[in-house]
């Protein structure tokens, strides 16, 4: 129910998902008076392969993530929790209030043992292909042991996920030189540099975060939702550039032409909605964050990265290996 399009857009994407995987089967939850009439506007297709569970209640996107929490306990939002907490759901999708869905799933799931707090990850594209920087917003305040935890949890997954044996993991930083960076960065990187667990490169650069140098980048939330922020801005001006160049007089457009190829595989590459859905890693569950804009195919890409982590059993990973790593560091 969440988002900018609500059920007009993400049932689409639920569709479109459903039609790439014959052993998917979805679970709808929101208010059936709003669900029931776009489904039937689809047809009946793949009927026997979703169903809906009502939801009376819905978070607003402006609402105070504490308020959803208290008051909202039959929201879509929470509903769609506590299938995955029961075992009726082995995922939850949703582009609804990041804050909301943050905090109602860490009260409906838990963190896993060992980990403090969970974290925001996602996908940014590179030269060489991606990188998953985390924290995008989770935590705006984290400690030298959270943004720790958070590197074992992002180089497992990537791991996992992205079928990389030893994932190098890089520390976002002001510099590249040992003594830049506040006490915080400066302490995660003793943690890190002392953990033989983790291929810990050292720091990287706000301009080295999308040359490839990496596979896992880690921040704070603050940090980490400003970078996102401007990645996404930058491919906007970008776009509005480009169109701005081709269109600026009959020369152009006429140049324009035979640059179309280019120009498609170029928006393609940096195509924001194409790494539409971040995870939101240490809970006892998968959870998805899609973007609130999300149009059918970039909220069906957040369901693919759903449908791709339960595949992989990403929580169960992290359970197994993430305790035992920060053991073995401790004990260093």
């Amino acid at each position: 129910m969440g988002g900018d399009h609500g059920p007009s857009m993400l049932v689409p994407a639920a569709l479109r998902v459903l039609r790439a995987h014959p052993d998917l089967h979805l679970i709808l939850v929101g208010k059936e008076e709003k669900l029931i009439p776009v489904l039937k506007s689809q047809g009946k297709e793949l009927s026997d392969r979703w169903s809906i569970q009502h939801a009376s209640e819905e978070v607003e996107m402006d609402e105070l993530p504490s308020q959803a929490l208290r008051t909202k306990k039959d929201s879509s939002m929470r509903v769609a929790l506590n299938l995955v907490k029961e075992g009726r759901a082995q995922a939850c999708v949703s582009s609804g209030n990041t804050g909301a869905l943050m905090a109602t799933a860490r009260f409906v799931l838990k963190t896993l043992p060992g980990i403090d707090r969970p974290a925001i990850m996602t996908r940014f594209p590179t030269k060489t292909g991606e990188v998953r920087v985390l924290d995008l917003g989770a935590n705006v305040d984290s400690s030298a042991e959270h943004l720790h935890q958070f590197a074992v949890m992002g180089s497992i997954a990537a791991a996992a996920v992205d079928n990389i044996e030893r994932p190098t993991v890089g520390l976002l930083n002001i510099g590249a030189e040992e003594i830049k960076g506040n006490e915080q960065v400066k302490q995660t990187a003793e943690l890190l540099s002392a953990n033989d667990a983790i291929n810990y490169i050292g720091y990287v650069e706000g301009n080295d975060l999308f040359s490839g140098v990496a596979d896992v980048v880690v921040c704070d939330g603050f940090v980490g939702n400003i970078a996102l922020k401007a990645c996404e801005g930058i491919s906007k001006l970008i776009s509005h550039y480009t169109r701005e160049a081709f269109r600026e007089n009959w020369w152009s457009k006429l140049a324009a032409i035979p640059a179309l190829p280019v120009l498609k595989r170029l928006r393609k590459r940096i195509d924001p909605r194409r790494r539409n859905g971040a995870t939101l890693l240490g809970l006892n569950g998968i959870v998805i964050k899609s973007h609130g804009s999300a149009k059918v195919m970039a909220f069906a890409i957040a369901i693919e990265e759903a449908v791709l982590e339960v595949q992989k059993n990403l929580p169960e990973l992290i359970r197994q290996q993430v305790g035992v790593v920060l053991e073995e560091a401790e004990t260093e």
